[in-house]
C-alpha cells in the first residue's frame, strides 16, 4: 500500500496518536516512523495498533475499523477439518520453532501476501519471543515442519500475526489447536486484524474498533495467561 505523508510521524516517544484518528483511506493507517523495539511494539498492541509495511516503506502503524477477530467459544471447525483433527495426523507443538515459523510465514502464499514480514520484522518479533510475549504453534508431519502460526500474547488476549502451510490444511490444524488451547485458558478473543478468505473459513468475524478497544482495557486488569503451563494437546476432537 502507498504511504500517505499526511499522517503523524513518530519520534523517540513511545506515544501513539489516538486510534480514532486513523485514516479511512487506506483504512486504519494511523502513523509512520518510530522503531520496532519490544517496548514500542507491546505498547502498540495494547492500544489496538500493529505494524504493517513493505520493504521499501517506512514503518507504518494501523488500527482498522472494523476489526477482524475470532471468539474461541464460537469456533466451529468444518466437518472435514474435524475429521482431520481426529486422525491425529500431525504432531502439534508450541514455542518449539518460533524462528522457523516466522521465516516460513514470510514467504508468499496463495491466500495472502507474506512479503511484509521483512528481516527487521523477523528480528523484532524474535526479540518479543525471547521476552516471553510472542508465541508460535508448530505443525509437524513425519518430523517436518509443514504448518504453523505466530502472534503476541498480552493479558488474556492473543494477537495473531501470520500463518503458513506446506501441506494442505496444516495451518488450520495449528489454528484449531491454538483456539482450543486459548478457549481452555478463558481467552475472550483472538485478534485477526484484517479479513481474508482463509480467516473467514475459520470463523473470523468483524467487530467495531470501539468494541475491540473494550477488550484491550482488561489487559492490565486480569491475570495473564500462563503460556508455559498451557497444554497443546487437549481432549479428543
Amino acid at each position: 500500500m502507498q504511504w500517505k505523508p499526511d499522517i503523524p510521524i513518530l519520534g523517540t516517544s513511545l506515544d501513539f496518536p489516538p486510534i480514532e484518528n486513523a485514516l479511512k483511506n487506506p483504512e486504519g493507517l494511523l502513523a509512520a516512523g518510530g522503531d520496532l523495539s519490544v517496548e514500542r511494539l507491546l505498547k502498540a498492541y495494547s492500544e489496538g495498533i500493529f505494524p504493517w509495511f513493505e520493504e521499501d516503506q517506512p514503518i507504518l502503524w494501523w488500527s482498522p475499523d472494523p476489526r477482524v477477530v475470532l471468539f474461541p467459544e464460537h469456533f466451529k471447525p468444518s466437518r472435514s477439518l474435524r475429521k482431520l483433527l481426529r486422525q491425529n495426523r500431525f504432531r502439534v507443538t508450541r514455542d518449539q520453532a518460533f524462528d522457523e515459523v516466522i521465516e516460513a510465514c514470510s514467504q508468499s502464499r496463495s491466500y495472502g501476501d507474506g512479503t511484509w514480514i521483512t528481516d527487521d520484522m523477523k528480528q523484532a518479533y524474535g526479540a518479543i519471543h525471547q521476552a516471553g510475549f510472542a508465541h508460535s504453534i508448530e505443525c509437524y508431519l513425519d518430523d517436518e515442519l509443514v504448518g504453523g502460526l505466530y502472534g503476541i500474547g498480552l493479558g488474556r488476549l492473543f494477537f495473531g500475526e501470520s500463518m503458513f502451510n506446506r501441506v494442505s490444511d496444516a495451518s488450520k490444524v495449528a489454528f484449531a489447536h491454538l483456539v482450543r488451547m486459548l478457549d481452555a485458558a478463558h481467552c475472550p478473543l483472538i485478534d485477526c486484524q484484517v479479513s481474508n478468505p482463509h480467516l473467514k473459513s475459520l470463523g473470523a468475524t468483524e467487530i467495531s474498533r470501539k468494541h475491540f478497544s473494550g477488550y484491550l482495557a482488561d489487559i492490565e486488569r486480569v491475570t495473564p495467561i500462563d503460556w508455559k503451563g498451557l497444554p497443546v494437546q487437549l481432549s479428543p476432537w
